[in-house]
């Protein structure tokens, strides 16, 4: 009976604690734009890009999470200057616990990127993201001590829990601002910082049907910076600060990337190596790939909390798969003027 209550609590715990203390996040948060901030869609070179990342976390000693995301971007110019719109949509699906709470996530994105300059890419863009959540709890799969007959546990007793349902609907929202430019010179290093005000209608999120149960906003502060060391090397740094409810996450790294072939302007792969840092929670080693368009990136987390006596430093496994390209030949004319990052 001890066990199973274990069980219960930790599923319980690790649950609650996803649901009311902060969003789901990633490692490789900079493969998320969407996540992060919708006004940071569209900020690459190409008419479109599809992204997915798939996160396998703390299984080690617990059916914990299981994250997945899918996000599709496309963008085309307005009007007779630079400006430019995207849209874009995020999927997201989440199983964490025991109990097996399950989140989907279904979000289309709206982002309007204005241009502050004829000479260099540089923009500031406003970005829109709303969709439908669903969250679900498998109730057969939860057991408490009201399931404890004196001697023995009995899954044909009630649970005695008051649960209404094991579904939640919900409709949420997030708005973001960003700023992007190309520095130094022939415009090789880029930048970008933003900021990102989530759940702006603060949906209900209660299976017991508890009006006062409501999510937290949250606000996220992003940035990042690419500084050629070369014609074949180049660095990229980039961080995120979120703050939602009473829990706070800094995350930030680095990355060296070295083109390998004869020619960098015609490469034949670019391999990155680096690390990141989740402040007070784990070390992410990362290593990415790029083939042409299409990149894959690798990180495991290796946890420095106080859970590391638990997991035995073991955190989560995360893989990455992106694709960018461009639909129209014509695309090309604006290549000069499209944000590189």
């Amino acid at each position: 009976m001890k066990k199973r209550c274990s069980h219960f609590l930790l599923s319980l715990f690790l649950t609650a604690s996803a649901a009311s203390a902060q969003d789901i996040h990633f490692s490789q948060f900079y493969e998320t734009p969407l996540l992060r901030n919708p006004s940071l869609a569209g900020i690459f070179t190409g008419d479109y890009r599809v992204q997915t990342v798939f996160r396998d976390q703390w299984n080690s000693f617990t059916n914990a999470y299981r994250t997945g995301s899918a996000s599709g971007e496309y963008k085309w110019p307005i009007g007779k200057g630079n400006d430019y719109l995207t849209t874009a949509l995020e999927v997201l699906f989440d199983k964490a616990g025991t109990a097996a709470l399950e989140t989907t996530e279904l979000l289309p994105a709206l982002n309007y990127h204005k241009s502050l300059s004829n000479d260099r890419p540089m923009y500031l863009s406003l970005g829109f993201m709303g969709g439908l959540v669903e969250k679900t709890i498998d109730l057969s799969k939860v057991t408490t001590n009201s399931q404890y007959n004196g001697t023995a546990y009995d899954p044909a007793l009630p649970n005695g829990e008051t649960i209404l349902s094991p579904n939640v609907h919900y409709l949420d929202g997030s708005l973001g601002i960003s700023f992007n430019t190309a520095f130094g010179p022939d415009n090789q290093n880029t930048m970008y910082a933003g900021f990102a005000y989530h759940h702006l209608n603060r949906p209900k999120n209660s299976f017991y049907d508890n009006p006062v149960v409501e999510l937290d906003p949250k606000i996220v502060f992003s940035a990042g910076v690419k500084s050629i060391v070369n014609e074949y090397s180049f660095f990229t740094i980039q961080a995120d600060y979120s703050k939602q409810g009473p829990s706070q996450e800094t995350i930030g790294g680095i990355l060296y990337s070295y083109k390998l072939g004869e020619d960098p302007d015609n490469y034949t792969y670019i391999v990155s190596l680096g690390g990141f840092i989740r402040w007070k929670d784990a070390f992410i080693p990362v290593v990415k790939v790029e083939m042409n368009s299409f990149a894959v990136g690798l990180s495991y987390d290796v946890n420095t909390s106080q859970l590391n006596t638990v997991s035995d430093a073991r955190g989560g496994f995360e893989l990455s798969i992106s694709y960018l390209g461009f639909l129209h030949r014509e695309s090309a004319k604006y290549r000069v003027l499209c944000p590189k990052f």
